[in-house]
């Protein structure tokens, strides 16, 4: 017995090291791509390329974060409705196993299939033209799955005295959900919309096919939404700084791309860092709010 105790005892360090080895080897992974793109960033940053203008990436950092706006206006509720049918609604069967086998489907498919699909549905068959909205429609196909199972995942994590005290106190299964179970899992929920807007911010295929290559605003008509070169129309062609920075390595011609896709692939890591950074916050202080918690 001694010598299996030490043998597990070894096992389990040992695998222990090889997993921190692993997170610590993606880290450092992870640390040096950063501190490459920004430090490549740094050295040819010029403030004129930050202008909201055809010869700046303002135009193309306003589409970026409009887009994923629109993208998580649309799939944040249909996700979370979606992850609280499967979590407490949807009973075990042939239908729940079918859905569970749909949504594990969609969130594996390469996001340029998705592309080709919202070109065919949202442009072709609508009739229409590469749009913002056509883009978040196809983006919200990609963080749909994403959202809803960590949805799911979070209200099952939901300790179950909670959901009992809830109905001894008189409260329906309605109010149950709305009001005790998701403030309870509201950073997890969180954590899976973090997670779906950094996929959003760095989508470049499926939006090749369905947001376009080109950007023609005009911002002193901010107000005028049917108007084609108004910043918030959503049914305007719209560059992504993601479909900038592959345009710029790839098809551009000017001298300074190599300029313009270092900068831009280091202002969108500030702002995958920021909206995390920020969405986390935001996390914490609702949490705090809603269930009187300290934070987590």
């Amino acid at each position: 017995m001694k010598k299996r105790h030490r043998a597990a005892i070894l096992t389990d360090r040992m695998m222990t090291a090889v997993l921190y080895g692993v997170a610590g080897f993606f880290l450092i992974l992870l640390a040096a791509f950063t501190v490459y793109i920004l430090w490549k960033g740094a050295a040819e940053f010029d403030f004129s390329l930050l202008a909201f203008n055809a010869e700046g990436i303002g135009n193309q950092f306003f589409n970026t974060v409009y887009l994923v706006f629109l993208a998580l206006l649309i799939s944040v509720p249909l996700g979370i409705a979606a992850g609280i049918y499967m979590a407490e609604y949807a009973k075990p069967g042939r239908l729940t196993s079918f859905l569970r086998t749909c949504i594990e489907t969609l969130s594996s498919l390469p996001s340029i299939v998705v592309g080709l699909f919202g070109y065919l549905v949202f442009v072709v068959m609508v009739q229409g033209q590469w749009s913002l909205m056509a883009g978040a429609l196809a983006v919200s196909i990609l963080s749909l799955p994403l959202i809803t199972t960590t949805t799911e995942d979070a209200l099952h994590a939901v300790p179950k005295s909670w959901k009992e005290g809830s109905f001894a106190l008189g409260a329906t299964h309605r109010q149950t959900i709305v009001r005790v179970m998701l403030p309870g899992c509201l950073p997890r929920i969180i954590t899976g919309v973090i997670l779906a807007a950094g996929r959003g911010f760095g989508e470049a295929a499926a939006l090749l096919y369905t947001a376009g290559m080109s950007t023609d605003i005009n911002w002193s008509r901010w107000w005028k939404l049917n108007s084609p070169v108004c910043p918030f129309n959503p049914f305007r062609p719209g560059e992504t700084l993601a479909l900038h920075i592959w345009s710029s390595r790839t098809e551009a011609v000017a001298a300074n791309a190599s300029q313009v896709a270092d900068i831009s692939a280091a202002v969108l890591i500030l702002m995958v860092f920021a909206f995390s950074i920020g969405a986390r916050a935001l996390g914490r202080r609702l949490d705090r709010k809603m269930t009187g918690g300290s934070g987590r």
